[in-house]
């Protein structure tokens, strides 16, 4: 494909996609006045997409339980002001697009992926490697997170035939078609590096995970929604110590509860805003 034709197929998708996630329901408010706060949790994978795997754990398995443990939190101590949308709620394998949709009709405020990272088993860094990070959508500062963005972005392959159409010629293996990310500018992403920092933060001083970084790299999912997005990795499932903290329910608690932490403060800070506007930000 050249880069032309890539070109003008990314422009095509992102005008598209765009338009859809400006394009949010009608929402009832509450007695207050103002409309629940809608947090999109999207558990990555699932189904017939594995993830990384470790000698034991799968990563569909553990972000499933961590995001349904978040969310049980929020709607704990949030019940009156916090919806709650989940993309995924057991073993299933949700399209990228779908879980791109379910967080714009939702008319989302705030889109949380949880994934585990893990290296390519040539590295020889591979069972020494460890530590969180998390992802905004943005130019790829580094080989390393073009390659995350690359293996995250391959489950369109398990899409079927359909999946050219729909994702209008976007090959998750080409570096082209990557310029995709360089033909736009989130405009949440302000929104979106303060609620990374935060996780970040938290992952490592709650959860005592080592520090990886704040990132940015084209994933497609958090592109295509249209609303503050992030992508968090917990820690590298290909080192075993940390599979064996991912695989226990204590580690999958701590890790909960350091992105429960996060999102309180991201909530605490904006809830003024949203009563003086009213609207998604």
């Amino acid at each position: 494909m050249s880069r032309l034709k890539t070109c003008t197929r990314a422009s095509a998708l992102f005008f598209a996609i765009a338009l859809c996630g400006t394009v949010a329901p009608s929402l009832s408010a509450g007695e207050d006045g103002l409309r629940p706060f809608t947090l999109v949790l999207d558990p990555g994978h699932g189904g017939k997409d594995y993830g990384c795997t470790g000698r034991s754990a799968k990563e569909k398995t553990i972000v499933l339980d961590v995001a349904t443990r978040l969310g049980r939190m929020i709607d704990k101590r949030y019940a009156d002001s916090v919806d709650v949308v989940y993309t995924r709620k057991d073993d299933s394998f949700i399209s990228l697009q779908d879980r791109a949709a379910k967080a714009n009709e939702a008319g989302g405020d705030l889109f949380i992926s949880i994934h585990v990272n893990s290296l390519d088993r040539r590295n020889r860094n591979r069972a020494k490697i460890h530590g969180a990070s998390v992802y905004t959508v943005g130019l790829h500062k580094s080989e390393s997170n073009l390659e995350v963005a690359m293996r995250e972005n391959a489950v369109i392959e398990l899409e079927g035939e359909d999946a050219e159409e729909i994702y209008q010629g976007f090959d998750p293996n080409s570096t082209e078609s990557y310029i995709i990310f360089e033909l736009s500018q989130s405009a949440h992403l302000q929104n979106s590096l303060e609620m990374a920092s935060l996780a970040q933060e938290a992952l490592v001083d709650h959860a005592g995970r080592a520090d990886k970084g704040i990132r940015q790299a084209g994933f497609w999912v958090l592109w295509a929604t249209g609303m503050p997005s992030v992508l968090v990795e917990l820690d590298f499932i290909c080192n075993p110590e940390a599979e064996k903290f991912l695989n226990t329910a204590s580690g999958r608690q701590k890790c909960a509860e350091a992105l429960f932490e996060a999102f309180g403060k991201y909530f605490g800070r904006h809830s003024e805003i949203r009563r003086h506007s009213n609207q998604k930000y």
